[in-house]
C-alpha cells in the first residue's frame, strides 16, 4: 500500500455480476447527484463490520434493486484510488431469482448484453470487471 493510499478513507465494496437467464447482466445507474453521479455500474455496496462479502452482496442488492440472488464464485478483486478515497471491489458472479428489478437506490436498471456494455459509461474502476467479464 502506497503512502498516499494510507491517508484515504479505504472501502471495501461488494459487487454483484447478476446474470438471469438469457445471459444478460444487470447493470444500474447512480443516481445524478453525488460522486460519479449519472454513471453506469454493476451494483453492490459497502462491506459492513461482521459481514461476509456474500452477504453484503445480497443485502444491498435486496435494498438498491428489489431482487434476490444467489451469490457464486468470486470473479476478480480491483485495488483502486479515486482522487478522494481507495476502494477494493471484490466482484463476484451471481444467479438472478425472483424479484422485478427496481432503481430503488438508482436512477436506473437495465439487463445489458456484454456486447451492450461497451455503449454505457461507468466509473474507471469498472473497466477491469468489464475486461474479466471478455476473459
Amino acid at each position: 500500500m502506497s503512502k498516499t493510499e494510507a491517508n484515504l478513507p479505504h472501502k471495501k465494496v461488494g459487487v454483484a455480476v447478476i446474470r438471469n437467464q438469457k445471459g444478460e447482466i444487470l447493470i444500474a445507474r447512480r443516481l445524478a447527484t453525488g460522486l460519479m453521479g449519472g454513471l453506469w455500474e454493476f451494483p453492490g455496496g459497502k462491506i459492513e463490520p461482521n459481514e461476509t462479502v456474500q452477504q453484503c452482496i445480497k443485502r444491498e442488492i435486496l435494498e438498491e434493486i428489489g431482487i434476490e440472488i444467489q451469490v457464486e464464485e468470486e470473479l476478480i478483486t480491483i485495488n483502486h484510488q479515486y482522487p478522494q478515497f481507495y476502494v477494493t471491489l471484490i466482484v463476484h458472479y451471481c444467479s438472478y431469482l425472483k424479484g422485478e428489478p427496481q432503481p430503488l437506490e438508482c436512477q436506473e436498471v437495465r439487463w445489458v448484453t456484454l456486447a451492450e456494455i461497451a455503449n454505457f459509461s461507468f466509473p474507471s474502476a469498472n473497466s477491469q470487471i468489464i475486461q474479466a467479464l471478455h476473459e
